[in-house]
Order: C-alpha cells, then sequence, then structure tokens
C-alpha cells in the first residue's frame, strides 16, 4: 500500500460532498466509488500493471499513459494484448467516471476493433509489483491460460 506522507506534512483525504444539483442516486454511487476503492489511471506510471478481477475474467492491464492501456484477458476481445483508449468506470448507466478503475464498478474501454466494451463487475484492483513487471509478458501469458481455465470451470 502506498504511503501518502511527506518529510514536511501528511496528506489528508477528500472527503466526498453530495453535489446539490445531483440526484441522490447519482451521489450514493459517487460516495459507493470513493468507499469500494480504485485508482485514476493518470496517477500511475506508464509501464505500471494491474491486475483486474471482474464477476467473470481476469484482466491484465498496462498503462501507457495518456488514457490508453495494453489489455489483455478476454477469450474473444483480447485474448492478447491490445492496445485500447481506457474511458473510465460506470455504474451500468451512461454517467461515467473518466480515467477511473474503480471495484463494483464496470470498466469501459474502446477497443480498436470491437468499439466500446464494459465489462462485468470489477472485484478486485491489484497493482502487480515493480519486480514482476519485468515479467509482463509471462503474466500476459498466465493471464490468458488463467482465462482458458475459468472458462473450461
Amino acid at each position: 500500500m502506498r504511503d501518502y506522507t511527506t518529510d514536511s506534512y501528511r496528506i489528508e483525504p477528500h472527503l466526498f460532498v453530495p453535489h446539490p444539483h445531483l440526484s441522490d442516486q447519482i451521489n450514493h454511487n459517487i460516495c459507493q466509488s470513493e468507499i469500494e476503492g480504485g485508482l485514476f489511471l493518470q496517477h500511475l506510471p506508464p509501464g505500471a500493471v494491474l491486475e483486474v478481477e471482474t464477476q467473470n475474467r481476469h484482466y491484465l492491464l498496462e498503462n501507457q499513459g495518456e488514457g490508453k492501456a495494453l489489455i489483455a484477458g478476454h477469450p474473444e476481445f483480447c485474448p492478447q494484448p491490445v492496445l485500447v483508449d481506457v474511458h473510465g468506470s460506470t455504474w451500468g448507466g451512461s454517467m461515467l467516471k473518466m480515467g477511473f478503475v474503480g471495484r463494483g464498478m464496470r470498466l469501459e474501454f474502446r477497443h480498436p476493433a470491437h468499439g466500446i466494451i464494459h465489462t462485468s463487475l470489477i472485484r478486485e484492483i491489484r497493482e502487480i509489483d515493480a519486480a514482476a513487471r519485468s515479467r509482463t509478458a509471462r503474466n500476459w501469458q498466465a493471464a490468458a491460460v488463467r482465462c482458458a481455465t475459468l472458462r473450461a470451470a
């Protein structure tokens, strides 16, 4: 887990304040996304690798910067790493939390051949450590094997 402190001061979290012009449901969803947790891709360095576990699949997502990522883990759409535009996460409707990958939400990205894709609900997000990043190619292969195993189960 990251330490958000520095030598001279501690960074305090920003607590959610409901927006008066949004519905109670939207305010609830925004607050819930902060409780469930997640991250903004822009806060990750290029090359950072995430394992994103959804209800149906395990994806590997490598941040390429500027809203782009390599993603693999779906047997039809991305059995091998493919460069996509990551839009963010949604609660299933048209509202999007841009650039965010959040638990309890669906990841939305634009695939170059298949258009806009929404995943099933995200259960867990793990950043793969720096030592494992050097093994990214093997991680992509492992993700493909894991997907095949899950599909067979």
